[in-house]
């Protein structure tokens, strides 16, 4: 595991960079403090191995989901709740302690439509919370290009249904 994330910490930097580009003073969840979380999650897998790259940046999209969210949970709590927000999935900066309901809130609308389309939220989760690229999450999902910006555009649209309502249209 040691060897593994040497090879790719200049790659989990990147992801870790592009979903936290927004640095405030005091800010505590930065982009080495967030790879360094991923670090201990991946570690920690009980002596199960990744089977590709691909594979490795999935495990390490879906740790960086749950470290953001639960940093958002902690921020909302110190916060003592609020009104949950929408948040555009196109926003390419997530001031997290700033957007914690927004993030929440997504969290939980996404976590639904695992439930109704598996597929889908795994793309929300390595687009919208690893940070990869059409052609990395293509790679990936073993998919093409085309069906990922496809998917993605449903995805938005029934996140942001989730997010209104109980249930999408």
């Amino acid at each position: 595991m040691d060897r593994l994330v040497s090879l790719v910490y200049d790659e989990l930097r990147t992801l870790a960079h592009r979903r936290l580009r927004v640095h405030r003073p005091g800010q505590t969840l930065n982009t080495t403090a967030l790879v360094h979380e991923v670090y201990l999650e991946l570690a920690d897998r009980d002596g199960r191995s990744f089977n590709d790259h691909s594979h490795f940046l999935g495990a390490a999209a879906t740790a960086m989901r749950y470290i953001v969210i639960d940093y958002a949970r902690g921020k909302a709590a110190e916060k003592r709740g609020g009104n949950l927000q929408r948040l555009p999935l196109d926003d390419a900066e997530i001031p997290v302690a700033d957007r914690a309901p927004e993030l929440l809130a997504l969290d939980e609308a996404l976590s639904r439509l695992a439930g109704l389309d598996e597929r889908l939220a795994r793309l929300v989760e390595l687009r919208f919370f690893g940070g990869l690229t059409v052609a990395e999450t293509a790679a990936t999902m073993e998919t093409s290009e085309r069906t990922v910006k496809r998917d993605w555009r449903k995805a938005r649209v029934l996140l942001e249904e989730l997010m209104r309502h109980d249930e999408p249209q």
